[in-house]
């Protein structure tokens, strides 16, 4: 009896140890649980981060708007629905694309392969996703900074904070208009607006043989 006491207490004692040491494991399992949903979180946070960081999407508009500013940028003559080389680069250059990274001669490489010296605004497309491709650079991040550039010949240092380049091409366009020029500035050009070179900065010396002044030189032949 005393043996089956003893058997029967040690058996007490081993599953009350047994108990205690499951109850030990659940409480630390209960407390490791939370956890995960905190990782679960943390991807979520990081996934906001990153779609937060990414390129802001394209403004299709006033990318197209800038092509065709730019396509006109030295061509009076142009409908503004081809763009060469040299009017890219300038835009390009203008919003800082063409830099270490992306040089002349990669747009020249690029612009050749599309076999044709203007391009439409599809085929600049294609032009720029090829680059953008070959050169590993966000095809949209090159978009934004052509799209927000500021009008042909406005570059960005010369644009105050907080300036709208509109505003800026203006004053620009107001300080070039030669009909508005006055005193010796305004005998530097014709009536079209065109230099006259050296004869708009000095006196030459009329060797015609009129009078200066006359009013009617070179109308004899005409009445006689």
């Amino acid at each position: 009896m005393a043996d089956e006491a003893k058997s029967s207490n040690g058996t007490d004692v081993v599953d009350k140890v047994t108990v205690e040491v499951a109850e030990m494991a659940l409480d630390a399992k209960e407390e490791a649980a939370p956890a995960e949903p905190a990782k679960s979180s943390v991807s979520e946070a990081n996934g906001a981060t990153a779609t937060a960081s990414a390129a802001k999407p394209v403004c299709s508009a006033a990318f197209k708007e800038q092509f065709k500013a730019f396509s006109k940028f030295g061509d009076t003559k142009s409908d503004g629905k081809h763009l060469t080389l040299s009017q890219s680069d300038k835009w390009m250059k203008q919003a800082k694309v063409i830099d270490k990274k992306i040089t002349t001669t990669d747009t020249g490489i690029h612009f050749k392969k599309l076999k044709s010296m203007k391009l439409t605004y599809e085929d600049y497309n294609k032009f720029l996703d090829d680059l953008a491709k070959t050169k590993k650079v966000e095809l949209d991040e090159i978009k934004n900074k052509m799209a927000n550039c500021g009008a042909p010949g406005v570059h960005n240092a010369t644009v105050r904070r907080g300036q709208d380049p509109g505003k800026a091409a203006e004053t620009v366009a107001r300080l070039t208009d030669t009909s508005k020029y006055t005193g010796s500035h305004k005998q530097r050009f014709d009536e079209t607006g065109k230099g006259k070179g050296i004869a708009g900065r000095k006196d030459l010396v009329d060797q015609s043989g009129y009078v200066s002044g006359y009013g009617h030189k070179n109308t004899y032949d005409k009445t006689h």
